[in-house]
């Protein structure tokens, strides 16, 4: 059996935000790669890797992939933290591209074969208001995506306000905007009536809360959203309120799905055994990699939830690829976020998911089928960069008196 001799972070893309750890073994030529990138808190994760998961894998068998979840998820005493499970994350797919590799066989295959013959992903269209938006959906409907996300700019779109429409205290704190859950009540549900009125019931379509309105908003929200046959309505509560699932249930009948900051088994398990939302959208990485993914999946298919693996802009090619993996490896399989990714990324990471239309394809290469040129990956981070310059926290929205809007 190979045995585990090297575990090392990579970084890459501009200013270093991705992070792809590379695990190497004993035999030649073998080793595999996995995501540990954070956008927020990339060094964070870089030393959960090398001083505290490195010192008690190395040396131990590759093969092992259970047994060293459970050694690297209990060894800081402390767990299911979000840095953590990325660090395990991206560690698993990892040893999951090793063990195809050595099998000659694509990990999909390794964890039952395909389901399906590609992968259904949706678009992200957006606009400053919904004439542009409108242009944008037909982008993707053109481009042969079935299911799109619709968001009037950025999180919050429609329910920002600014100059003396904000109606600001005189002694207010500077901010960009200002963000009132009253008005993005009404504005939503506006956008979505257009939308039907000029592509009709077929195009499926979603939206993204991110968490930015108060639990019974999001209940009036989804009600008020019925009528427009949502595919799914994502992140309407924070992890803090996924209690009002329950209510939210019981008063409307909008697909709900949930996850995309969830890092703790004790976050889901109760929405999908209670059969409270219907799709799950943890990232692959921050649940804890491919193991705990399919892991994930299975809890969900005994309930009638759906998968939707969080993806979003800022993570790599790697991520992507271990969660396509599982996609066409698992039966309740919902849909795909999908990432874009410029010709100078795709090519420091050969053999990286294709997108052809509105589905995903693996290619059929041992492993993840997807490999790392360090050489390019080194030219993508620019002039300058250094490992401890990097500072980017993540950008916060207010209410008119101040007060911070989740997420």
């Amino acid at each position: 059996m190979a045995k585990i001799k090297k575990v090392e972070c990579i970084r890459t893309r501009k200013d270093g935000v991705w992070t792809i750890v590379k695990v190497t073994t004993d035999q030649d030529g073998l080793y595999g790669i996995g995501s540990v990138s954070d956008m927020y808190n990339p060094e964070a994760v870089v030393q959960i890797v090398e001083q505290l998961l490195a010192p008690v894998i190395v040396g131990k068998d590759a093969a092992n992939i259970e047994d060293l979840w459970n050694t690297m998820s209990l060894s800081g005493y402390w767990r299911n933290g979000a840095l953590l499970q990325t660090a395990i994350g991206g560690i698993d797919m990892a040893l999951w591209d090793i063990k195809g590799k050595e099998a000659g066989l694509p990990v999909y295959m390794l964890l039952g074969g395909a389901c399906r013959s590609a992968v259904p992903c949706y678009g992200h269209a957006g606009g400053r208001d919904i004439a542009e938006l409108k242009e944008d959906v037909y982008r993707f409907i053109e481009e042969g995506y079935t299911v799109v996300r619709c968001q009037l700019g950025g999180y919050g779109g429609g329910g920002f306000l600014t100059g003396p429409e904000a109606k600001l205290p005189v002694n207010a704190w500077k901010t960009d905007g200002v963000f009132d859950e009253h008005v993005y009540l009404n504005a939503i549900p506006h956008m979505f009536e257009q939308l039907r009125m000029t592509f009709g019931p077929e195009v499926k379509f979603t939206h993204d809360v991110h968490e930015h309105v108060s639990p019974i908003v999001a209940i009036q929200l989804a009600k008020r959203l019925e009528p427009y046959g949502l595919f799914y309505l994502e992140d309407a509560l924070p992890p803090e309120q996924i209690g009002w699932y329950r209510q939210m249930r019981q008063q409307a009948a909008t697909p709900q799905a949930v996850g995309e900051l969830f890092s703790n088994p004790h976050e889901w398990t109760q929405l999908v055994s209670e059969r409270l939302i219907d799709f799950i959208r943890v990232r692959v990485s921050k649940a804890g990699g491919i193991s705990a993914c399919r892991k994930i999946a299975a809890l969900c298919e005994a309930f009638g939830v759906r998968t939707a693996w969080q993806e979003g802009g800022e993570n790599d090619p790697v991520n992507q690829a271990a969660g396509v993996h599982l996609d066409m490896a698992i039966w309740n399989f919902g849909i795909q976020e999908i990432n874009h990714f410029r010709p100078e990324e795709r090519e420091a990471f050969p053999g990286a998911i294709e997108r052809k239309g509105g589905y995903l394809y693996v290619n059929d290469k041992p492993g993840l089928g997807i490999d790392l040129d360090e050489a390019k990956a080194a030219q993508l981070l620019g002039d300058g960069w250094s490992r401890k310059s990097y500072h980017q926290p993540y950008k916060l929205d207010r209410k008119a008196d101040g007060t911070l809007v989740r997420p």
